[in-house]
């Protein structure tokens, strides 16, 4: 195990700082790859999982929105709304950062999206308590309405998913 190795185990920071001053130097010789390669993996993945923890809470409370709402008491649905309405704001201001910081993201977001909606249904469904078959079986919305600061869905009465 190199110095550098063992620098990883025992004290991060001082290991990126030294990995980045070996990469500045050309000393690429002298870097821990194993670790080095590890952590660019890494870096990738948190990406994504935050595009879908973030994507994740969007649209639970846009089907809470567009589901429940309605149905509240008035006295409920001005407390709820605005609660709601707050989450809606810096969800949708966050992901448009992330997908700025990262454009490649764009590539893989309807994919992230297609995987994040079971777990905003189930999210969605265990805070309303409405019944799992009230939400569509697949995300009713696409990616511009999702980051659509004015879209805010509203279901008709009467009207079924699916």
């Amino acid at each position: 195990m190199t110095e550098l190795s063992s620098l990883y185990d025992t004290d991060y920071s001082a290991w990126t700082l030294q990995t980045a001053e070996l990469l500045r130097a050309g000393r690429f010789s002298e870097l821990d790859m194993e670790h080095l390669l590890t952590e660019l993996s890494d870096m990738s993945k948190s990406d994504r999982d935050e595009l879908e923890s973030r994507l994740l809470i969007l649209i639970s409370h846009l089907l809470k929105w567009e589901y429940q709402y309605q149905t509240l008491t008035e006295q409920w649905r001005e407390f709820d709304g605005r609660s709601w309405q707050r989450t809606i704001i810096e969800q949708r201001k966050r992901l448009a950062l992330r997908l700025r910081k990262s454009p490649s993201l764009k590539a893989i977001v309807n994919e992230v999206i297609t995987e994040a909606y079971p777990d905003a249904v189930d999210l969605a469904q265990k805070e309303t308590r409405l019944p799992i078959s009230t939400f569509p079986s697949i995300c009713p919305y696409d990616l511009t309405q999702l980051l659509d600061d004015d879209y805010y869905p509203v279901r008709e009465k009467g009207t079924q998913h699916d």
